[in-house]
């Protein structure tokens, strides 16, 4: 399989739908997504995949905010495990399994922002692969959180 297809792969799995629903109404989920899936990462944009490198934009919707109206730790947790996972997956391959993840909450994100969610493989030795995701207001440009990411996997066959 080419690198193109692969980054579509990866583009697939973290674009869910082409509509930006913000509001929480009950909807059907799609064949092959889970409802969790569905229901934290719907509304995700992919901006640009290149090998160990993902940018994606998500604009907070109520659904996943806390009492007070920003978004909640718990998402901005998924969102990291999500497209921390994303940025070192091998299409054919289960999907790696979170080891740890180390989280820095800077700042808080209020509903409707727009967020610039960035992933970057940070190293790979064997089945062992770290990554980083920054979390960052795309219009201030300021950080709302920093994860670092370590993930187990298979390696793809060599034969």
């Amino acid at each position: 399989m080419d690198e193109r297809m692969i980054m579509e792969k990866i583009r697939e799995h973290l674009h869910l739908s082409e509509d930006v629903d913000v509001s929480d109404a009950p909807r059907k989920v799609e064949k092959g997504r889970s409802f969790y899936e569905d229901f934290s990462l719907r509304g995700i944009r992919v901006n640009r995949v290149d090998p160990g490198f993902i940018s994606c934009s998500f604009k907070v919707p109520l659904r996943l905010t806390d009492r007070d109206g920003y978004l909640a730790n718990g998402a901005i947790a998924n969102l990291v495990d999500e497209v921390g996972g994303a940025v070192v997956h091998v299409e054919g391959l289960p999907m790696n399994v979170s080891v740890d993840m180390s989280i820095a909450f800077l700042s808080k994100a209020k509903l409707g922002e727009e967020l610039e969610i960035t992933s970057r493989v940070m190293g790979e030795r064997g089945s062992y692969k770290g990554t980083i995701v920054v979390v960052r207001n795309k219009m201030t440009g300021e950080i709302i959180a920093e994860g670092r990411h370590s993930l187990f996997g298979r390696q793809p066959s060599k034969l």
